[in-house]
């Protein structure tokens, strides 16, 4: 049923005359009157009894009345859900237990500032575990390392993500490699790194806590890859030794080319 035809009729009824309601819909008279008989046509009954003061609802046409104001209420609300691109219900957001610990907390105050209305979901895990998600549907953005180099997926937003080598002052290093999880993609540029740059063999440890990580390696056991926000926020700046690190994987906030969130274009402009 063309709801055009039907905001016509609700006019008309609300009015009872013809050239009231075309006059509140800046249409013609005989606009009006045409829209009228086609809905009319269209339903195989007279919706209207013409009088000489104007036009009264027939018995069906009162039938129809309650229903056409539900249908155009109930249109008017899925056009703005799926139409204002301003507007997102609920966000589901995926982050790397490095971003989560350094950078999540300041990007979820700006959206609770800009979108006070609008729900949070989140999920922490790998790059890859992530990227899985997304492609499944069951995230709508993710905050992961590095470029995911998938013709499914598009790149929103770059951050930079200054990450440091962490090792223990003034005592021999162990030969444990501390990550978050061997899966992520810490662990497997540490392992590189590691691997180009040291002779000696190194084992890979997974800690799912970045405060026991820190510990592990400030008391000798071995060495770390962290954010040096991470490290400031568990208070290790002045307890164990940092080494820069070049050509770093920036996170990237990624989200599926098919399902762009409503907020895109404010998450590409966002800044930390």
């Amino acid at each position: 049923m063309d709801t055009n035809l039907l905001k016509v009729f609700i006019t008309v009824a609300k009015s009872k005359s013809i050239s009231a309601a075309a006059k509140e819909l800046e249409f013609t008279q005989s606009n009006v009157t045409l829209r009228i008989k086609q809905l009319e046509k269209n339903l195989d009954y007279f919706l209207f009894h013409r009088t000489n003061r104007g036009v009264v609802l027939s018995s069906e046409g009162e039938k129809l009345y309650p229903y056409a104001i539900d249908i155009i209420k109930k249109v008017e609300e899925a056009t703005l859900q799926l139409r204002n691109i301003n507007y997102q219900e609920v966000l589901k957001i995926g982050s790397t237990q490095t971003f989560t610990t350094s950078n999540l907390i300041p990007f979820i105050e700006q959206l609770s500032e800009d979108f006070k209305e609008m729900k949070l979901e989140f999920n922490v895990d790998s790059s890859l575990n992530l990227i899985d998600k997304l492609l499944d549907y069951k995230i709508d953005i993710a905050f992961i390392n590095g470029n995911p180099h998938n013709k499914y997926l598009e790149i929103l937003n770059i951050f930079d993500e200054k990450m440091v080598l962490v090792e223990p002052k003034k005592k021999q290093i162990g030969n444990s490699v501390f990550v978050f999880k061997k899966t992520c993609a810490n662990a497997i540029f540490l392992e590189k790194y590691i691997k180009e740059n040291r002779e000696e063999s190194y084992k890979t440890v997974a800690l799912e806590n970045y405060e026991l990580i820190l510990g592990c390696v400030k008391a000798g056991y071995g060495v770390t890859l962290l954010s040096p926000k991470v490290i400031e926020k568990f208070g290790y700046s002045d307890s164990v030794e940092i080494t820069s690190i070049e050509n770093y994987l920036d996170t990237h906030l990624v989200c599926r080319k098919d399902y762009l969130p409503k907020i895109h274009e404010y998450l590409r402009n966002i800044t930390l």
